[in-house]
């Protein structure tokens, strides 16, 4: 067999041989020791020579005919193969065919070797040495006793659940200490560790490579990274490397999206750590290097759409450009407005798929394909209403800005929408448009609307406090029921408490009356008023109806009509008498209000101008009847200097004709000052006055230091104010600085004599419902009895 190839297939098939016999003889060595355990001294021979594997007539299968197999030169030869593994034969290893020994003959052994040294002593020492890890002599049934005081382990019976125990261990037998002589340390450890003292390691973030992109970008690609990256993020400290490694990997993924997001698709990106700089730079650097490649662009267009009125509706509002770059961006603004545009021009089902560039890396380029599923051109149908109802479909159509027929227009759903939610009255509401498959003519189709309603509790306690100088503290409280009579028909229960005004009153408010924001109003109030002007005690019915502007929906023209009785009983200063007396008023009459607004917003203008004039016909009726005309113009305009500035303007005036003063209660003669007036005096402060003995002045009172005498407004026929502000704002804070000017007279006509101007400065804090303001104001060349300062607290502008 000299010069016999063994090939790369036959080794492996003498291995699974070689592995076979030797499961063989693991099989038969493992029958041998069951033998010898259940015979006793069986001698077992080992396989017979003759049965030995012969490797050279092992059958090695030939290859098929048609296999086309490659050369397999020699790994090594059978020789090599037979002094590497020697065969195992008993004839070469006498031990082989031995009995296997017991486990006690096997001990015994050892011990008659040397191997053990054995104590003849006693337990004792055998338990010793046992503890030091060394094979005491067996035990036979002869010994004392059974360990453990278990028969069966020295019974010597050889065929057993339970062999004998080979082995004797004192201390296996010896009782357990009590547990109360335990003694239990406390595990000292080599020095205290501070859990929170954690190892960081510094680190620098340094990316290269979007100087080109940053010219050519309209973003800025750096800040963006930094915004977003985890290792900016990290402060420039981590646990480890691999966390630097982790963060590193990720941004290099971030960079990559934002690249992309700019239509640099083909950016290659690689991240390392290198060493940072040695002279003031930190351990390591995070690197990312950025080479952009190139910029694509739209190559083509291609919309598909059905037709629509007007006929380029959704290729117009889809603004993107041929040859422009392609910015993620610009992309989702473009199909975001078509999306809205469609709807907003009778489209309400229309679906904006999605879409689908095609980038070509040879030329840098992409067709950007769009498909849109227009739906039905629909035009306004009917209301249908679902749910837990606060009001009828009939009363949703009197909120709709919309008439049945017109072309749908989603602003005006959302407008509705808004409406509804203004009411109150819902936990939840929803407007949704329905197909209905009805023809409207003209190729439209009549789409309705279902409103599903959720109402909510009708019942609502409120409370609202505030300080004004002259007004002192004025806390109010209601309770409302706002749908006790529906729809909309809302009982008020209010109380006023303050140092100034006290009283209670109960209104009767129906909104929207037949028309949107237009509401009708019964209110009977008791109220007592204590101001330096007058002290009264009044009651007053009312009825109003009013049009008004809404935060929702602000609206050029507004209007107002109603009637109202009052009966009032008031001091009032007699000029004849040089004193206060009280008197009895018993006044009716009507009320009519018009507005014309051009502003951009209610609480908050920058813009645009307003007007509202007031003309109120009221009779005296104590001691006969005598009329007179209360009548009142405010206007007020807006100018806007960039972003931040605004310019704002107010005047006012109004006049009382046909009544002389004395005849005319005091609660409805004119009055200036005050937060809403002329800022740097007090609440009715500025017009005529009169001085009068003091009541909180005792003569006899030697230290007394109050005045004998003050000074009271007692009001006028007519008047003038005029204001002006500079108004800035930065974010959600402005300034304000501002000077403002009026006067009350006597006479029924105002002029401009004896004009007082006070001037002061303000903040503001800017809300979602209007900004909230804080003015401090003096009076320029003040006079004896005049406050230094006055402050103002209230919500919305001045004007």
């Amino acid at each position: 067999m000299d010069g016999l190839q063994v090939t790369e297939t036959q080794i492996a098939s003498f291995g699974k041989c070689l592995v076979a016999g030797a499961s063989l003889i693991v099989l038969a060595f493992a029958g041998a020791v069951g033998a010898q355990e259940q015979t006793g001294d069986v001698p077992v021979s080992a396989a017979d020579p003759a049965d030995a594997v012969d490797l050279d007539t092992l059958p090695i299968p030939p290859a098929p005919a048609d296999a086309d197999l490659p050369e397999v030169p020699t790994i090594i030869s059978r020789e090599e193969l037979r002094a590497a593994v020697p065969e195992l034969d008993a004839r070469n290893d006498p031990a082989l065919d031995e009995p296997l020994e017991t486990i006690a003959e096997f001990e015994q052994r050892l011990a008659d070797e040397g191997f053990v040294g054995q104590d003849q002593a006693g337990e004792k020492e055998g338990a010793e040495s046992l503890a030091d890890g060394v094979l005491s002599a067996p035990l036979t049934p002869a010994d004392d006793a059974a360990p453990l005081d278990v028969p069966a382990l020295a019974d010597g019976d050889p065929v057993e659940e339970i062999g004998d125990a080979p082995v004797r261990d004192a201390e296996l037998v010896a009782p357990l200490e009590p547990i109360g002589s335990f003694e239990v340390e406390p595990v000292q450890f080599a020095e205290d560790v501070n859990a929170s003292e954690t190892q960081t390691i510094a680190y620098d973030v340094r990316l290269t490579g979007l100087e080109e992109v940053d010219d050519l970008s309209d973003a800025n690609l750096r800040d963006m990274f930094n915004d977003l990256s985890v290792l900016e993020d990290g402060d420039g400290k981590a646990q480890n490397i691999a966390q630097i490694s982790a963060r590193l990997e990720q941004d290099g993924e971030l960079i990559s999206n934002i690249l992309a997001s700019q239509g640099w698709f083909n950016a290659f990106v690689t991240t390392r750590i290198d060493r940072g700089e040695q002279d003031g730079g930190q351990a390591l650097a995070a690197v990312i290097e950025v080479q952009p490649n190139q910029r694509y662009d739209f190559s083509a267009i291609d919309v598909q759409a059905g037709p629509t009125q007007p006929a380029d509706l959704v290729r117009d509002n889809l603004a993107l450009e041929v040859g422009a770059p392609i910015i993620a961006a610009r992309v989702l603004a473009a199909e975001a407005r078509v999306a809205v545009a469609l709807p907003r021009n009778g489209y309400p089902f229309a679906q904006v798929g999605a879409r689908d560039i095609l980038l070509d890396r040879d030329t840098a380029d992409g067709v950007y394909t769009l498909p849109v599923e227009t739906g039905p051109r629909s035009v306004f149908g009917g209301i249908e209403t679902a749910g837990d109802l606060a009001f009828d479909a009939d009363h949703v159509a009197t909120l709709a800005r919309f008439e049945r027929g017109e072309v749908y227009d989603s602003d005006l759903v959302d407008d509705l929408r808004q409406a509804l939610v203004a009411t109150g009255l819902f936990n939840t509401v929803t407007v949704v448009p329905q197909q209905t498959g009805e023809e409207a003519g003209g190729g439209t189709q009549y789409a309705s609307l279902l409103v599903t309603q959720d109402e909510g509790p009708p019942r609502t306690i409120a409370g609202s406090g505030g300080y004004g100088t002259g007004q002192g503290v004025r806390v109010e409280a209601t309770w409302t029921h706002r749908n006790l009579f529906p729809p909309e028909g809302a009982l008020i229960v209010g109380a006023v408490a303050g140092t100034k005004e006290q009283g209670a009153g109960v209104t009767f408010r129906r909104s929207n009356a037949g028309r949107r924001d237009r509401a009708f109003q019964i209110v009977g109030e008791a109220l007592h008023s204590d101001y330096d002007a007058f002290e009264a005690y009044t009651g007053r019915l009312s009825a109003r109806v009013s049009y008004d502007s809404t935060s929702i929906w602000q609206k050029r023209f507004t209007y107002a009509y109603g009637a109202q009785l009052l009966g009032t009983n008031e001091q009032d200063f007699d000029r004849v008498a040089g004193e206060r007396v009280r008197r009895t008023f018993f006044i009716a009459g009507l009320v009519g209000q018009l507005g014309f607004d051009t502003t951009d917003s209610l609480l908050d203008p920058t813009d645009g101008f307003r007007v509202t004039a007031l003309v109120e016909p009221e009779g005296s009726l104590q001691d006969g009847f005598r009329g007179y005309v209360r009548t009142r113009l405010d206007g007020s305009a807006y100018r806007s200097f960039g972003s931040s500035f605004v310019l704002a303007g107010r005047i006012a005036a109004g006049s009382i004709q046909g009544i002389d003063r004395f005849a005319l209660a005091p609660s409805r003669r004119f009055y200036a000052g005050g937060g809403g007036s002329v800022r740097g005096f007090g609440y009715q402060e500025l017009g005529p006055k009169v001085l009068e003995p003091n009541p909180n002045f005792d003569p006899e009172d030697p230290d007394d230091e109050d005045d004998p005498l003050r000074v009271r407004p007692i009001g006028g026929r007519s008047f003038n104010e005029a204001a002006a502000e500079v108004r800035y704002r930065f974010g959600n804070y402005g300034i304000v600085a501002f000077v403002d000017a009026g006067q009350v007279y006597e006479k029924s006509l105002p002029d401009a004599s004896d004009i007082r101007f006070g001037a002061g400065i303000g903040g503001r804090f800017y809300t979602n419902f209007g900004p909230l303001r804080l003015d401090v104001a003096t009076p320029i060349n003040r006079q004896e009895g005049e406050s230094r300062f006055a402050v103002y607290v209230s919500i919305g502008q001045a004007f």
